[in-house]
């Protein structure tokens, strides 16, 4: 989705496409840490 996104701000330059991207980005980042923290944790209950 980042990169359609992108795709579609570099053919208009479209300032909304960009924060748009900016804020999936965002997104994707803070989900993507809160599962590695998720992944250490089970990992730890069962050691």
């Amino acid at each position: 989705m980042i990169d359609f996104s992108w795709q579609i701000f570099s053919q208009t330059g479209n300032i909304e496409t960009y924060l748009l991207m900016k804020e999936l980005e965002t997104i994707y980042e803070s989900d993507s840490s809160n599962r590695t923290d998720e992944d250490t944790t089970e990992l730890d209950r069962h050691m």
